[in-house]
């Protein structure tokens, strides 16, 4: 936990968006492990988390030296979760419906520093599970239907999308 908070803070530096990053980070590690124990995403957790990052980036937002958009955190917020939902109806056994609820709060840590940003973390956190899934077929600990948790990958994605999008700005 605190590696991971010491490289954001590396990366991030003293703008005010780091204050946001730093309460969300234990949320986000919290919920990894979970997911990986159990294969859910709590709901008691995850929609705190969609409003601790929407309403700290707000925040952020009126600060001097902030250098991101609120307005694009909160349409990447809609899009990512309208993009979950779409991808959970038309193929339920694809991903778990904690996965849709966590959209909304990863396309606003990832739309904070742009539509690309968000891109990218979104597709690091696909590549991770697949990586992972691929990984345990190999080692024969898994089938190409074996469920895994994906939660932990979209929030590692979306690690790697804030690490990006703070040095690209």
């Amino acid at each position: 936990m605190s590696v991971i908070c010491g490289v954001m803070a590396a990366a991030v530096g003293a703008r005010p968006e780091l204050l946001v990053w730093l309460l969300i980070a234990p949320i986000a590690v919290l919920l990894a492990v979970v997911d990986f124990t159990v294969h859910r995403l709590p709901d008691v957790v995850v929609l705190p988390l969609t409003a601790a990052a929407l309403a700290g980036l707000g925040g952020a937002a009126l600060l001097p030296g902030a250098d991101g958009s609120w307005r694009t955190a909160l349409l990447g917020s809609l899009a990512l979760g309208a993009c979950y939902l779409a991808v959970f109806l038309i193929n339920p056994r694809g991903f778990g419906f904690g996965d849709v609820k966590l959209a909304p709060a990863l396309g606003a840590v990832l739309g904070w520093y742009g539509w690309g940003i968000l891109m990218i973390g979104t597709f690091a956190g696909y590549l991770f599970g697949a990586l992972f899934g691929v990984g345990l077929i190999l080692a024969r600990r898994a089938g190409r239907k074996t469920s895994i948790p994906f939660g932990p990958f979209l929030l590692a994605g979306a690690f790697i999308g804030i690490l990006l999008g703070s040095r690209t700005l």
